[in-house]
């Protein structure tokens, strides 16, 4: 299992799983499937609509932007991801932990020419497999990577041990249900970080990580202690989502 550290923009470092070429390769499979269905049910409509006088019209004004800007869009309108990418668990990130932003995606996008199409995915596979950061041509150029983001099983046998009531635990934030599973990989790092360097950085951005959700929670209460916070709201977490 390859890895990959990423420091966010809280100054917090968190360690990923990287995507290897199988799950690059599902995914792009599954969103070739994706696409040539989504082909065949606008052509049932089109034709049904039109008859089959005038397929070239059809070609270029559907086919065509789709099977060539798909990704593009999906990835810039969905996080880093296609619907490929969801189903496998993998999503675009930048590797300075800022978001990626549209000229990344275009780079990406561009650079799927050679990487993929032109050279039958032999580049690709070849830089993906020996690079230390898993990263194709595209990636190399706008500073990105692939990681997993289905990382709540591990996330759950780690911490699930630890409430030993669970049956009958009571959560004290029900509104933890907005946050997501990074939102909690987050929040483990920073105890984590905490624990081991209890500097003056790390209890810095452990009061502001407890300020903005408290702010995003609507939690008013101020927490005596902000590690236990912090816990209780990943045991809030995993009681209420499992």
């Amino acid at each position: 299992m390859r890895t990959i550290d990423i420091t966010t923009t809280q100054k917090v470092t968190i360690q990923y799983e990287l995507a290897g070429l199988r799950d690059r390769a599902l995914a792009y499979m599954l969103d070739f499937f994706i696409v040539g269905t989504g082909i065949l049910i606008l052509s049932l409509f089109y034709y049904g609509a039109f008859g089959y006088g005038n397929t070239n019209l059809f070609t270029y004004l559907m086919v065509w932007p789709l099977v060539i800007f798909y990704t593009l869009i999906m990835e810039y309108a969905n996080n880093g991801q296609t619907l490929g990418k969801m189903i496998m668990g993998i999503k675009v990130v930048k590797l300075d932990g800022k978001a990626p932003n549209f000229s990344d995606y275009m780079t990406r996008w561009a650079f799927r020419s050679v990487d993929v199409y032109l050279s039958l995915g032999s580049i690709a596979s070849l830089l993906v497999s020996s690079s230390d950061k898993a990263q194709r041509l595209g990636d190399l150029t706008a500073g990105t990577t692939l990681i997993k983001v289905r990382f709540h099983l591990r996330f759950r046998l780690e911490d699930i041990e630890n409430i030993s009531t669970l049956s009958q635990y009571e959560p004290l934030y029900p509104q933890v249900r907005q946050l997501n599973e990074e939102d909690m990989l987050l929040i483990k790092n920073v105890i984590s970080r905490v624990q081991k360097h209890s500097n003056q950085a790390h209890l810095s951005v452990l009061s502001q990580l407890v300020r903005d959700l408290k702010l995003k929670l609507d939690i008013d209460d101020k927490p005596k202690n902000q590690i236990e916070f912090l816990k209780t709201l990943i045991k809030d977490y995993i009681v209420l989502t499992r």
